[in-house]
């Protein structure tokens, strides 16, 4: 039998969902759990990667089973598990039902805060500067008119294609102008393409990069010399959608009342 987990985590302490040699993932951390709770080898397929520090309000992953459980694993697995990682459903799907593969749109969300805070740093990134909301709003909304984010990925040529398929854009903008919040919905991700967005965007909101430049990028006329990375801990996968499933978001960082968007 095979279940969906449909779960949330904080990455700071954190390597990355995927499991990898000589560090610790979030991956690692539920199934050596999952595994000593069923007394079994388990092996569990996420809906996707993210990076060291990233973090995730909605995530889901799946694993098969031979047998069904009879106790309440959800129970079992918050209670041992760390307090950043939090399991909020376990949902039986169909045998060939597959976290990755079957997500049909993923939205990511990426905070910002201008203004130092002793509260904010793990979950939001800090630039203390002065941002053109405005300009940055103009760029964003570019986002949807355009498919091919080849000079928004960090290793395009190991990606079989670059077409991503943007189905939303938009920048909020707390009444303070202190905070902002870019997001973003797309029927796939290239790597590090949301944090080049949003480095770009960062450029065109302190002036160093016009709107036109920006699109430039989109539009695949200049090929970037080196390419910058926005910091990791501003960025949460936030909602993931599947044909056959839809959950509310459980778990995430606050919103906050925003001014408008574009």
């Amino acid at each position: 039998m095979r279940y969906f987990f449909h779960i949330a985590y904080k990455g700071t302490q954190y390597r990355g969902w995927q499991r990898q040699p000589n560090v610790v993932s979030v991956q690692e951390v539920l199934e050596t759990h999952i595994n000593h709770i069923l007394k079994t080898d388990t092996y569990i397929v996420g809906c996707g990667r993210t990076d060291a520090g990233v973090h995730a309000s909605q995530y889901f992953f799946h694993l098969t089973v031979e047998q069904p459980w009879e106790f309440d694993l959800k129970a079992r697995l918050n209670r041992v598990l760390p307090a950043d990682i939090a399991v909020f459903d376990i949902i039986p799907v169909k045998d060939k039902a597959h976290a990755q593969y079957d997500a049909t749109q993923r939205t990511y969300d990426y905070f910002i805060h201008a203004q130092k805070s002793s509260f904010l740093n793990e979950f939001s990134a800090w630039y203390p500067e002065r941002f053109d909301i405005a300009a940055m709003q103009k760029a964003v909304a570019l986002l949807p008119y355009y498919s091919d984010f080849r000079f928004f990925c960090k290793q395009p040529d190991k990606h079989n294609s670059t077409i991503c398929h943007v189905m939303a854009a938009q920048l909020f903008a707390h009444a303070s102008g202190n905070r902002l919040q870019f997001q973003i919905t797309s029927n796939r991700f290239l790597r590090g393409m949301i944090r080049i967005i949003v480095s770009r965007l960062l450029k065109v909101g302190t002036g160093r990069m016009s709107i036109d430049e920006f699109e430039s990028y989109l539009i695949g006329i200049k090929t970037p010399q080196f390419t910058n990375f926005a910091h990791p801990q501003g960025l949460h996968l936030s909602k993931v959608v599947y044909p056959y499933l839809e959950l509310a978001v459980s778990g995430s960082f606050d919103r906050f009342e925003v001014v408008d968007s574009p």
